[in-house]
């Protein structure tokens, strides 16, 4: 006769009870043989399997195990009654096990909180997935750039001609501090001048008046703090108020705040375009790419087909008004649903980075961090197997179902992630302040949120049956005749899955060291990168008011005679932040197909003495020398590019602002990104020929002996005189350098918290198993000791062993550490190289912590009385 089916076989030798399965085994072959002879091969398959089915009747179903539903609730009673015993009767392993899974899951809901705002940021907005920002690239030099500045005629343009797309295009500002008087009450706001469609397009919460005020030309509308900042419990809407002491505007409405995981949580203020518009159209043309333009797209219009019409809308333009299409200008569209993550473009497409890259790398470390403290239940569960094999065995032996077991155990691990999920969001309460302050965030527990909720069921739910499915499936597979005859032994392979958990569970330790290692690197080598300039002792004071620089001899010479101040000087931007680039250079030797792009600044006489830049070559701008109006001072990337032998002295022609002579070299100075190369720079003095250059801050150079409180307070009674309305705000060179290292920095701590984390959890674990693993050997230890073994050999028998797995995870960890960590590198122009002595540094460490670890409980094996242990014997 011939047999049925394997899969069907084993499927009864498992659910079908053992003083049962002859005879069921012998029915199957019968039935198979006779569907066989009646209906084919083929046939006689389905059949069977339907037959099989058939077999699990109310009638018959008590004859299989693992069939019979587990929902009687003196059943899940008795659950809860074992699996709380076992907790109270096993202290040590109970707060391990529930303190390990809390850590872990306090780790997960931090990082998942911080995550959840990362990719819920803006869609607050109604609009959210039509809103979008109108991106450019340009070839310079045969490389694309990209950016989300615009021309400020580019509105008017799509308006005109490409309304088919958009039901709203918008041309604003791009947010600034402004002043913002009412009587005597004067605060600093920040905003933008737009046009009236931003409040539509951004669907504005009003809370007085309607989304229309921006249409009246004098408008204004204010966020609901700034308007009670201004003007208290008084009724703002009407209120005449003076922005930036130039211009009176009208309150015309009142909005809520933005939320603060928005892309404009920073606009308190909206001004009317026309405050602006008709003078700033006069001045700036195709060329001048000052100001953003957002536009809503049509429902019925899809985003790559808005983006691909208005492609050459800015190429035609400029084909007809001047030489700027040779930069090859391309539009396109940059959907809000991507401003937050996906920012980074690289030779005119996104190159993959972004904060996207980090909100991944601490999903990752959430989801790794959690998984350790699992691994740690499914070790310390299984390596006291033997302790529960008799429990086991009386159960089968009375007719208690695999199933039952399993779900006995199932429950137990349940209950230890709830208890471990309350004691979690404990933690992250308490956590929270402190986790606010390393992410420069607001987050908040979202209590009210009935998703929050069903989320951490799930998740509480889930992490109990990942770490509890193999201990329940391996404790429930013991074979009662061996437990009760005594001759149960787990066997030396049984503690083979527990070794390859450690070393999985070192693994992902040793490779978060070295992540942290090389993320916390990678910012000391951009801080400790040589910036041409000094920023020691540099304080600025922006400019608020332009009546300052009209008197700016007399203020440099009041602020020199302060005695704090040892030199002074104007800038057209920071000198941590130079964002001006223009083009429209030609010199001798310049490739006619060759398009350019240089840094510019406009600076004062003193600007080079002030942050003490560095001359390679020729000499500093000189007030006694009158030609130097129409000079330039390059730095060696400049020079470089040039493309000559000897820069000094030569001719630079900048479009219809005349010939420039270089009068100087400087050394490469960081002002823009610490991670990237240094862009070609033109430094040049205040003129008339140049009229739309604007100094925005004055920068001073404190005496080395100076206290800085102390200097503050003489430096401002010397700007109030010329300023009396704005506050003197003042920002410190360093600080600001420092602050180019925020986004770097929050992840590098977020890293080595979980990190430092992710290495107690393993330790936990590593602890709980050598105190099983001494209890196990007391015995053998103490026959050893009788024989002379002395407290080191004792030592080093009870610690190689974990001490090799380690040193195994150590290994394992190269290739993926070397991998993650490369990519991530890459998205930097300016960055280490990861070296041997890293791993070593981790290795190192990682062993050290291990020995540190068992090294307690093995010396208190060691050094234990062995007739305590024989007396039993």
């Amino acid at each position: 006769m011939r047999k049925p089916p394997a899969i069907f076989m084993r499927f009864f030798r498992w659910f079908c009870r053992p003083e049962l399965k002859n005879y069921i085994e012998g029915d199957l072959v019968e039935l198979y043989n006779e569907r066989l002879f009646e209906k084919g091969k083929r046939s006689a398959d389905v059949r069977f399997a339907f037959d099989v089915l058939l077999l699990f009747r109310p009638s018959i179903i008590k004859s299989f195990r693992g069939i019979q539903p587990v929902n009687n609730p003196a059943m899940i009673k008795s659950y809860f009654t074992i699996g709380w015993r076992n907790l109270l009767r096993n202290k040590g392993y109970s707060i391990i096990n529930i303190g390990g899974l809390a850590i872990g899951m306090a780790i997960a809901i931090l990082i998942g909180l911080w995550v959840y705002d990362e990719v819920s940021y803006d869609k607050n907005f109604k609009n959210y997935t039509r809103i979008a920002q109108v991106f450019q690239n340009q070839t310079f030099d045969g490389k694309i750039e990209t950016w989300g500045s615009q021309a400020m005629q580019l509105g008017a343009e799509l308006r005109s001609n490409y309304s088919n797309y958009f039901d709203h295009v918008i041309i604003s500002t791009f947010p600034g501090s402004h002043k913002l008087t009412f009587n005597t009450k004067t605060i600093n706001m920040t905003g933008s001048f737009a046009e009236p469609g931003i409040a539509e397009m951004l669907t504005l919460n009003m809370v007085q008046g309607t989304r229309t005020g921006l249409k009246d030309v004098n408008g204004a509308m204010l966020s609901r703090s700034a308007a009670r900042a201004l003007f208290g419990d008084e009724d703002a809407v009407n209120k005449i108020i003076r922005v930036d002491h130039e211009f009176d505007v009208t309150v015309t409405g009142i909005y809520e705040d933005f939320p603060e995981n928005c892309s404009f949580a920073a606009y308190d203020v909206l001004l009317s375009w026309q405050i602006i518009g008709p003078a700033m159209e006069q001045r700036v043309g195709w060329g001048n790419s000052w100001f953003q333009c957002l536009v809503q797209i049509r429902e019925n219009v899809s985003l790559s087909v808005a983006s691909q019409g208005i492609k050459d809308a800015k190429l035609r333009r400029v084909l007809q008004v001047d030489d700027d299409a040779r930069f090859k200008p391309e539009l396109f569209l940059h959907p809000m649903s991507r401003w937050r993550l996906y920012s980074e473009f690289e030779n005119g497409v996104y190159s993959g980075g972004g904060q996207i890259q980090y909100v991944r790398m601490l999903f990752l470390i959430g989801i790794f961090v959690l998984f350790l403290a699992c691994i740690n239940f499914m070790n310390l569960s299984t390596a006291r197997s033997e302790q529960r094999a008799k429990e086991v065995g009386i159960r089968k032996s009375i007719g208690s179902l695999r199933v039952q077991l399993i779900s006995q155990f199932f429950f137990e691990s349940l209950l230890v992630a709830l208890l471990a999920f309350i004691f979690s969001v404990i933690i992250v309460q308490g956590a929270l302040p402190w986790f606010n302050e390393i992410t420069g965030k607001n987050i908040a527990i979202l209590w009210h949120s009935s998703w929050f909720w069903l989320g951490c069921v799930g998740f509480a739910i889930g992490t109990g049956l990942i770490s509890g499915t193999y201990p329940a499936l391996f404790l429930s597979s013991f074979q009662p005749v061996k437990v009760l005859k005594g001759t149960f032994k787990v066997g030396r392979n049984a503690s083979l899955p527990r070794k390859v958990l450690v070393i999985v569970q070192f693994t992902v330790s040793v490779t978060l060291i070295v992540s942290t290692v090389i993320i916390l690197k990678q910012i000391q080598f951009a801080q400790s990168r040589p910036i041409g300039y000094s920023i020691s002792g540099i304080v600025a004071v922006p400019i608020r008011d332009a009546v300052v620089m009209k008197h700016y001899d007399v203020l440099r010479d009041e602020l020199l005679k302060t005695g704090v101040v040892e030199e002074v000087a104007a800038s057209e931007s920071a000198i941590t932040s130079t964002f001006t680039t223009n083009s429209g250079f030609t010199w001798y030797g310049k490739d006619p197909n060759r398009t350019e792009e240089f840094v510019t600044t406009g600076v004062t006489h003193e600007f080079g003495k002030t942050i003490g830049w560095k001359i390679k070559a020729g000499r500093d701008f000189s007030r006694d020398i009158a030609s130097d109006s129409s000079g330039f001072i390059i730095n060696e990337s400049a020079a470089k590019y040039l493309g000559m032998k000897e820069p000094l002295g030569e001719t630079v022609k900048w479009g219809d602002n005349g010939e420039w002579k270089i009068i100087g070299i400087v050394e490469d100075m960081v002002t823009q990104s610490p991670y990237n190369s240094v862009k070609p720079m033109l430094f040049f003095l205040e003129s008339n020929r140049i009229a739309w250059v604007q100094f925005n801050q004055v920068n001073m150079k404190l005496r080395a002996d100076a206290n800085a409180g102390d200097a503050l307070n003489k430096i401002t009674p010397v700007f109030k005189k010329y300023d009396a309305e704005n506050a003197v705000e003042y920002m410190f060179a360093d600080q600001e350098f420092g602050k180019k290292f925020d986004d770097e920095k929050r992840i590098g701590d977020l890293a080595m918290v979980s990190t430092v984390i992710a290495i107690f959890i393993s330790c936990l674990g590593l602890f709980g198993l050598a105190s099983f693993v001494a209890s196990q050997r007391t015995k053998e230890i103490g026959i050893r000791k009788i024989l002379g073994a002395s407290v080191p050999q004792l030592w080093k028998l009870l610690s190689k062993d974990f001490v090799m797995l380690v040193v195994v995870s150590c290994i394992v960890s190269v290739p993926f550490s070397l991998y993650f960590m490369t990519d991530w590198l890459l998205q930097y122009e300016y960055r280490i190289t990861i070296s041997w002595q890293i791993y070593a540094v981790a290795w190192v460490g990682a062993i050290a912590v291990t020995l540190l670890t068992i090294s307690f409980q093995s010396l208190k094996t060691a050094f234990g009385n062995p007739v305590r242990a024989l007396r039993s014997e």
